[in-house]
């Protein structure tokens, strides 16, 4: 009976090891997933502010930013002019 009992004991220390083990990880990865959602908000956040200040900003003119993004972009878009799959060369 006694050592029916030890063994309990010993199975119960051992138990309590695990358990404080599991613990401590799931605190450490929870306190990682914590951080990496502040860093995310923040981000959001900051871009938030930024779209404040554009709608806000009373001299800016979304629709000529646009237009001037848009025809950024043609400009861009058209680089060289040489089609793909042809080289300076064979134009």
């Amino acid at each position: 009976m006694g050592c029916g009992i030890a063994m309990v004991a010993i199975w119960t220390k051992h138990r309590e090891k695990v358990v404080k083990i599991q613990v401590d990880a799931t605190a450490e990865h929870t306190a990682e997933k914590a951080a990496q959602y502040a860093s995310h908000v923040k981000e959001l956040e900051e871009r938030v502010q930024v779209l404040e200040r554009i709608v806000t900003d009373r001299g800016y003119d979304i629709a000529t930013q646009i237009e001037a993004l848009r025809d950024t972009k043609k400009v861009e878009d058209q680089g060289s002019g040489v089609p793909l799959g042809l080289s300076r060369e064979n134009a």
